[in-house]
């Protein structure tokens, strides 16, 4: 059984509320039919009735089956601007900027709903980029309380199956944190290895990426992978990293054997910690489009709940596929 039908089974068994604010989009509403008739999930969507009735007719779209919240019409939406304002005071949030935000911008809403219990995972970006979908994860939910980061990962499907645990490896971080400094690497390695656990029940083997192999180039960059996997060790003395490696090195057993002799992660690395943005971002595309494998993301981890991010040109099937991601991340 693959990645994605295991993870869409345990979503069905555990029957959360997601929800998706990106009512004007027709793909959103077409996804929330198909999650709800396969009882993937509770659907929330967010904004006028008359509206998004519209859109969905348009699309083709059954609704029947999901909960429609006009922010102008929820019962504690008074309460949720007071908190949010409370929340983003020293940043200068007002009464009058929080209401224009939970009425208008509805991933605000969502995260608000999403903190406040009444759903238990949100998904947004198909038509909002990733740094909204940020500020309104951050603003309303922040960061939970044992991280130190919001980071995120890619899961990649492979067609090559001997790659990974049958074809399934988590790329890190590819969406959110520029130029990590050594400290976010390592914790941005420790998350990643928690969501491969979390979500495929597998051991995670973290390689924590450079263009050097166990000192082989001598260079700042280097350094700090080096020093990101000594941090990794201290904090998770139990986890299985080894760092530096090249991509190689990391994934390809007579390779590794050269390079990184007695490694229990070289060669065989189920999750990839890229040293920056520019690379887990071009690495995760090059997979996807040349070795044609399927690329779930960004997922975002270290926030306080369950929230996801969709590229902006996402399919209908990317919705329903990371609603039940996010489904089991929630549990």
């Amino acid at each position: 059984m693959d990645f994605i039908t295991e993870t869409c089974n345990k979503a069905k068994k555990l029957n959360k509320t997601i929800v998706l604010p990106e009512t004007e989009d027709a793909r959103v509403l077409k996804a929330a039919e198909l999650i709800t008739k396969s009882r993937l999930a509770k659907i929330i969507l967010i904004g006028q009735e008359e509206q998004i009735k519209n859109v969905a007719g348009a699309g083709d779209a059954d609704l029947s089956l999901a909960t429609i919240i006009d922010p102008y019409k929820h019962p504690k939406l008074d309460k949720y601007i007071q908190l949010l304002k409370e929340r983003r005071a020293a940043k200068g949030m007002t009464i009058e900027k929080a209401r224009q935000l939970l009425t208008k911008e509805y991933p605000y809403l969502a995260a608000m709903l999403v903190a406040q219990g009444e759903a238990d995972g949100m998904v947004s970006g198909a038509t909002h980029f990733t740094a909204d979908t940020l500020r309104a994860v951050i603003d309303c939910i922040g960061k939970s309380p044992d991280q130190s980061i919001i980071s995120s990962f890619f899961a990649m499907v492979l067609q090559d199956k001997q790659f990974g645990d049958d074809g399934v490896i988590f790329y890190a971080d590819c969406g959110v944190v520029p130029n990590p400094s050594a400290e976010q690497l390592a914790d941005i390695a420790i998350q990643t290895a928690q969501s491969y656990k979390g979500l495929t029940g597998n051991e995670a083997r973290v390689a924590m990426l450079s263009f050097s192999t166990k000192t082989s180039a001598v260079h700042p960059d280097v350094d700090k992978v080096i020093t990101a996997t000594k941090l990794v060790k201290e904090k998770q003395p139990g986890l299985l990293v080894d760092g530096e490696l090249q991509f190689d090195a990391a994934i390809i057993p007579s390779i590794a054997s050269r390079k990184a002799p007695g490694s229990q992660v070289a060669g065989r690395a189920n999750v990839l910690i890229f040293p920056d943005l520019d690379a887990g971002n071009i690495g995760y595309k090059i997979t996807e489009r040349l070795a044609h494998a399927q690329a779930f993301g960004p997922l975002l981890q270290g926030a306080g709940k369950a929230v996801n991010d969709l590229s902006r040109g996402c399919s209908v099937e990317d919705i329903v596929n990371i609603t039940a991601i996010t489904a089991v991340q929630s549990a």
